[in-house]
């Protein structure tokens, strides 16, 4: 989920990638003096010593944690391949049921905040399948692990700290909160700062509870979106086909045009014509210019903001469209093979060589990684998709 880094999304991990220097850090002196340290703070902050021991009188320190917390994550799978697998037809099926179930609920929600149906249930179902998966871990001992560790210890500091709150508030106790590996909580994955700051008692009961209560977690995480710059009423990802010749880069999130200029290049709509207005979007080539395409639009932003990884925003987006009734997914003009994780490691090392700041050699297309294929591409002379490509490897592996 977001990454401020405050989201996360169960069992796809919380980052995709650890900088080596970071996964390299040590951590120095005992986890029970850390412990002690910090529950002193904790009271010094007005935290209630009831809570500070109901919180953290057992608390050990979890390797597993750590092990996870170091491991690289699944993004560097294709959009294809990984959309496939999480906006499947079960998951789609359940969505639709679960829209019909709490309709009054999803209308109440959206009259409140702007957020409709199918964009909080595509949430819902990728981060938990509706409730059913949330996680098996305990809250308090992940985040106070992570809080020691060297990695990112002030991130996590402030959730625990506000892990603590939650429970003086009164929403959870300290045994109810179990959730996902980095600290999460509930059916849409909140971390201790947003459940503070955004979860809603939507069912009236005088708590917020993210683990059972539906209404609380539709409405939370609707204001959740809002807060992050939803737009009511306006779109957020559209299916579009491209013509064979285009210029290519201006296929780029931070690039806009009105949909008139989209329609004036050749690009169409799917299942339904595509309005030549005014209407401003990105192109959004996931997989480049012979892959699947869309028209991103202001509400997408929303998307990489829950979280940054393009390949998770993407499906999260398209799923929504699948549960607001669009067709499944355009395989593109033609087949394109990815290349291998090891393939785009090899070539952010040689765009590293050349001067690029990608983030890391770790095999997954970032921001960085693609800004930089997209220079090269330029250079060479070829579409300029930034889409990582064999031929651009091997223009890049002969110097």
């Amino acid at each position: 989920m977001r990454h401020g880094l405050r989201f996360t999304t169960i069992a796809l991990t919380m980052f995709a990638w650890v900088p080596a220097s970071e996964a390299a850090c040590k951590n120095s002196g005992r986890f029970g003096d850390w412990l002690a340290d910090f529950r002193a703070e904790a009271a010094a902050k007005g935290i209630s010593n009831r809570t500070i021991r109901s919180a953290l009188g057992d608390v050990t320190y979890d390797p597993k944690v750590i092990s996870r917390d170091r491991r690289q994550g699944v993004f560097a799978q294709s959009f294809l391949k990984f959309s496939a697998r999480m906006a499947n037809k079960n998951r789609l099926a359940h969505g639709l049921k679960r829209i019909k179930k709490y309709r009054k609920t999803f209308q109440q929600v959206e009259k409140r905040y702007g957020v409709p149906a199918p964009i909080i249930a595509a949430f819902w179902g990728l981060e938990t399948d509706y409730g059913a998966n949330i996680g098996n871990m305990k809250t308090l001992r992940s985040l106070a692990t992570l809080a020691y560790d060297c990695r990112r210890p002030e991130l996590f500091r402030d959730h625990l700290f506000d892990a603590l709150r939650i429970i003086e508030r009164g929403d959870l106790t300290a045994s109810q909160m179990i959730g996902a590996w980095a600290g999460e909580l509930g059916q849409t994955q909140f971390l201790p700062s947003d459940y503070m700051e955004s979860a809603v008692d939507f069912d009236g009961d005088g708590r917020r509870d993210l683990l059972r209560s539906v209404p609380d977690v539709l409405a939370s995480t609707a204001n959740v979106l809002k807060k992050m710059g939803w737009k009511a009423g306006r779109p957020w990802l559209q299916e579009v086909r491209v013509p064979a010749r285009l210029a290519w880069d201006q296929a780029d999130l931070t690039i806009v045009h009105p949909r008139s200029q989209w329609v004036k290049w050749g690009v169409k709509g799917v299942g339904r014509q595509l309005k030549s207005d005014a209407m401003e979007a990105s192109l959004l080539l996931p997989m480049g210019r012979n892959g699947p395409a869309f028209l991103a639009y202001e509400n997408f932003r929303v998307y990489l903001d829950w979280n940054h990884s393009l390949v998770y925003s993407t499906t999260a987006a398209y799923f929504a469209t699948r549960l607001a009734g669009a067709p499944r997914i355009s395989r593109g003009r033609k087949e394109v093979t990815p290349l291998s994780v090891e393939q785009v490691k090899r070539m952010q090392n040689l765009l590293i060589r050349k001067g690029f700041d990608v983030g890391g050699a770790d095999g997954v297309v970032g921001a960085k990684t693609r800004d930089a294929i997209k220079k090269m591409q330029i250079k060479y002379g070829l579409p300029a998709d930034s889409y990582p490509s064999a031929d651009l490897l091997r223009r890049l592996s002969a110097g």
